[in-house]
């Protein structure tokens, strides 16, 4: 007897890259494959949003609107999908509404059929302008429901979403299951309520990191979903999805219809297999099936770039105390959903807590804009102490966080001034605006360069060097400690070591050149050693100084604030007295435990 048709979305082209390899395949690695994916029967294919567009602009060095065009050209008989983080859209902030006005209809113009929507805290208010902004550019709006356990949420919280979403005009409803938390019996009973409830199509997309994927995919077909999300073999399971081939040929075994042509998957992931070894350095160690993620929560994509991030700290060894962490500090903001911005934002002020050895001894900026209403309504109860203590007297928001927000989008045309080219460079400096300013500088200049890819380490080379060994010199002996070595990005690397205790920033070019203090003047520090010493746990740069030298400051209270894994800490200050000592400037690059500044006591 012969099923209903099953439709399927690949992610090969973003997510899948996105969990396994931190987002780093290049354009011309998806182009050679475009024929064929366009040929192969997807409903849809997700190639753009999410991480990628930060880590064209970051590391590749590519335009991401032109990456958009160049795919929409070369697929043109596919839809194709992005990932859009509702008032958030692709940046780690709350956005105005002309801003995402201008962003919606600026990705359909270029391309972009499909827009699976969601805010990271399932808060549908952050939802109604980019679903309006949709619509009004003819294109499908998904309304997307982030799928996680926790003692608030359950069946009936999203159904209650995604009704709100069906009556905002969403033409279908996603979920979208980022960790890999779902069960098969969990998967049944939400896709069973959303197909009784709603007359709109339902999406599941479920990462594998559990292993449990492939086995919701099956339960949630038996209670009538619609669409699934699989990746190509090349990078499926682990942190990643299910592999097309195997659902497709079990689909087909069981009756069920599928467009999809099982010799051009075949030839196509022998294609993304080849892709794949080029990008070897920003593999994982957990790629695989890791159910530790059940009490983490951790989902895919966080999950390697995590591990990415740490081992620039020199932290690597720390991952498990950071899982552990998550989860704590998780409840403490009233249990959201692990998902961009917010896996970021639980994600560095776990990892904050852990190397610091004291729980929020810093709080990040992003933490405490959580905290104060600036992300949205928190689905559950936040520590409120925390909350005091990060927010101070300052007001709480109740309302949309976009309604408070002026128009901004000719205001950012003004601040980018001649680098932006086009409307969608100014969208592009809207979204990061650091690294945006330099992309277009060194696009102007014609001298953008992607971070450099290392050749497979040699047969009898395990490509690691030793961390910690012993160099005499005249007689003269000194315990050196890598702490921390890893691309940078662009052409140069940072190794980040203690001599005799004394930290030490080393940057090394790609030539094999290399300098002593890294342009940041971390050589010219000491180490900290006194109360009144101010120092960081780590490696980041200084985005500003708060201070002057003789200026009275009170314990607690800021000094300086330092960018790390992409978020932003003030670093307080440990006494009160007054500042005798200021040593470093904005824009500096600093490493743990030297002397940024010095408090004398009062």
């Amino acid at each position: 007897m012969t099923k209903r048709k099953i439709e399927i979305t690949d992610v090969i082209l973003r997510d899948a890259h996105q969990s396994l390899i931190a987002t780093r395949m290049r354009t011309e690695d998806m182009l050679p494959a475009c024929d064929k994916l366009d040929k192969a029967g997807y409903w849809s294919l997700e190639c753009w949003g999410g991480a990628t567009f930060d880590a064209c602009v970051r590391f590749l060095k590519e335009d991401p609107w032109e990456r958009l065009r160049q795919l929409r050209k070369a697929l043109p008989n596919t839809r194709l999908q992005m990932l859009l983080r509702g008032q958030n859209l692709l940046g780690y902030r709350h956005y105005a509404d002309d801003v995402v006005e201008a962003f919606c209809q600026k990705a359909a113009d270029n391309g972009i059929d499909v827009f699976r929507i969601f805010d990271a805290l399932n808060d549908v208010r952050n939802l109604e302008t980019s679903i309006k902004a949709v619509k009004k550019a003819g294109k499908h709006a998904q309304g997307t429901l982030c799928y996680t356990v926790s003692p608030v949420h359950g069946t009936d919280m999203f159904l209650k979403q995604a009704k709100e979403m069906a009556d905002m005009g969403v033409d279908s409803i996603a979920i979208k299951d980022m960790a890999g938390l779902l069960t098969p019996t969990a998967t049944h009973d939400l896709v069973s309520a959303l197909k009784k409830e709603l007359s709109l199509p339902v999406f599941l997309h479920s990462h594998y990191t559990s292993g449990m994927a492939t086995m919701c995919q099956w339960a949630a077909l038996d209670a009538g979903v619609d669409h699934i999300d699989t990746a190509l073999s090349a990078f499926a399971g682990g942190t990643s999805h299910p592999p097309t081939e195997s659902v497709v040929a079990a689909l087909r075994d069981e009756g069920y219809q599928v467009d999809l042509d099982l010799e051009l998957l075949d030839d196509l992931t022998n294609h993304f297999r080849e892709v794949r070894k080029k990008y070897h350095q920003f593999e994982s160690e957990y790629n695989g099936v890791d159910t530790a993620v059940l009490l983490s929560q951790v989902p895919g994509g966080m999950m390697s770039n995590l591990a990415n991030q740490l081992k620039e700290q020199g932290a690597l060894d720390k991952i498990r105390d950071v899982f552990a962490e998550i989860p704590r500090v998780r409840e403490d903001l009233g249990y959201p959903p692990l998902v961009t911005p917010t896996s970021q934002i639980v994600g560095t002020q776990a990892v904050i807590n852990v190397l610091s050895g004291k729980r929020y001894e810093n709080i990040t900026n992003e933490v405490k804009k959580y905290l104060q209403g600036w992300y949205g309504a928190a689905p559950g109860e936040v520590n409120t102490d925390l909350q005091k203590r990060a927010v101070g007297n300052e007001e709480l928001i109740d309302e949309r966080p976009a309604n408070l927000l002026k128009r901004e989008f000719h205001t950012l045309k003004d601040q980018i001034g001649d680098l932006a080219e086009s409307e969608e460079d100014v969208l592009t400096f809207a979204m990061f605006p650091d690294q945006a300013r330099q992309f277009l500088e060194q696009r102007k200049e014609g001298t953008l360069k992607p971070e450099p890819l290392e050749p497979k380490p040699t047969a009898g080379s395990t490509g690691a060097i030793s961390t910690e060994f012993k160099v005499t010199v005249h007689g003269e002996t000194f315990d050196i400690h890598v702490t921390g070595v890893s691309p940078k990005g662009e052409d140069e690397r940072r190794f980040y070591m203690t001599v005799d205790g004394v930290p030490e920033e080393i940057s090394m070019e790609s030539t094999g050149d290399y300098d002593r203090d890294g342009g940041g003047g971390s050589s010219k520090r000491g180490k900290a050693s006194k109360e009144g010493h101010v120092t960081t746990s780590m490696p980041g740069n200084i985005v500003d100084v708060l201070v002057n030298e003789g200026d009275s400051v009170e314990a607690g209270k800021p000094v300086l604030i330092i960018e790390a894994m992409k978020m932003e800490t003030e670093v307080k200050a440990p006494i009160s007295g007054k500042v005798i000592e200021v040593c470093i400037n904005k824009g500096d690059r600093v490493t743990p435990s030297e002397v940024l500044m010095e408090i004398e006591p009062a």
